[in-house]
């Protein structure tokens, strides 16, 4: 809640830049393993993310909106990736990139708030589950370092519930001087309600330190990556990634999006370094889009997607897919590529693999009402 107190805090003279999560306070992990899920929200469109272009309805059901395969970075005989895929194209080269196609969360709707519930909750309906699937992640491991952190205003629902987690997200204002910290901090501390949230946002503060304030992809995947290298920083973040509804002007729209993802992702194994061996980073929308094109240069709300996970000892240079197909009798209620693969049954596995967790647990505890069905294994190297 916004008190007046806290307003006041984060309206004085360059407050702003480092309070933007005034209730900041780790959750603790003990794993040298990083966990990072990235969201895409608006339903990004996986039909040309990762390119069908050996399937023979996908060209007439797209039209104009076609990525010509010809400019496309194949992956094998059956898909492609998006041109602007660049670096992502190189992890996937070297072993360090999956992706994961006809794959779709419980949900068969096309609300965006209601997919992405269900998909940040883990339950099977809109609103049934209270809590995060990513903070029960939290609970589940030994704590005893600082984790769990959210690089968004405030916290997301996937990282919301009974762990202590916090977000930061970098600001244009300029930086306060030293001096007016240090005076800040002498005026709370002896402040009972301000004092430890004063504390934790200038811990935070520290870690981010070296990352600047820019908001840009790369900045955002540095920062990212300043949190988690840091010994006693972070071991699992959430990153908030948006603009992926695409329903007109699609091809230019869909190209700077997947650049911007690419850069971001790209920026964050760079500042890794050799943390990058130590992480995942999952990559997931709340729905696909339609598999025909609109009148508007676009596609409208559909089912399944593509889902991507990246990562230093993740058991790459694949494409998993029950492919379904695009014909018309292929077609989910005859408009939307089908969905074969759970997305929850994916995320599952990557997590308890990074952990070094019993997948079919992870999958009881994060979704406990769809941990039935196949799994997927062998997604990540233990």
């Amino acid at each position: 809640m916004l008190t007046r107190r806290n307003f006041m805090i984060c309206t004085g003279a360059g407050l702003g830049a480092m309070l933007i999560a005034p209730r900041m306070v780790f959750a603790s992990v003990e794993s040298d393993q990083r966990f990072v899920f990235v969201i895409q929200r608006g339903a990004a469109d996986g039909l040309n993310t990762v390119v069908p272009y050996a399937d023979p309805a996908y060209a007439s059901l797209r039209g104009a909106l076609a990525i010509d395969p010809a400019s496309a970075i194949r992956l094998d005989g059956t898909f492609a990736l998006h041109p602007s895929l660049v670096e992502t194209a190189r992890m996937y080269a070297a072993g360090q990139a999956l992706f994961v196609h006809a794959v779709a969360s419980p949900y068969r709707d096309r609300s965006h708030f209601d997919g992405q519930n269900v998909l940040e909750t883990g339950g099977l309906a809109p609103y049934q589950t209270k809590d995060g699937w990513l903070n029960r992640l939290v609970s589940m491991l030994p704590a005893s370092r600082a984790n769990a952190i959210a690089f968004a205003p405030t916290i997301p629902l996937a990282l919301r519930g009974r762990a202590q987690v916090t977000s930061y997200a970098p600001s244009a204002l300029p930086q306060a001087p030293d001096d007016l910290l240090a005076r800040v901090s002498q005026l709370y501390a002896d402040d009972p309600q301000l004092h430890g949230l004063w504390t934790s946002a200038m811990d935070a503060r520290e870690l981010a330190a070296d990352a600047g304030a820019r908001q840009d992809p790369a900045s955002l995947g540095k920062l990212a990556a300043s949190f988690l290298v840091k010994s006693d920083g972070p071991r699992i973040a959430m990153i908030e990634t948006g603009g992926w509804d695409t329903h007109s002007a699609q091809n230019g729209r869909l190209g700077a999006q997947l650049k911007a993802l690419d850069t971001m992702t790209a920026a964050m194994r760079d500042g890794l370094g050799e943390h990058w061996e130590n992480t995942t980073v999952v990559v997931a929308t709340e729905f696909g889009r339609m598999a025909a094109a609109n009148g508007t240069g676009g596609t409208d709300h559909g089912t399944a997607s593509a889902a991507m996970v990246f990562g230093g000892h993740v058991e790459g240079g694949r494409v998993l897919a029950d492919w379904p197909g695009l014909g018309p009798s292929s077609l989910y209620q005859g408009r939307d590529l089908r969905p074969t693969l759970g997305l929850d049954s994916l995320i599952a596995s990557v997590a308890g693999e990074t952990f070094g967790l019993d997948p079919a647990h992870v999958r009881a505890t994060l979704f406990p009402q769809s941990a039935t069905g196949p799994a997927l294994t062998g997604l990540v190297r233990v």
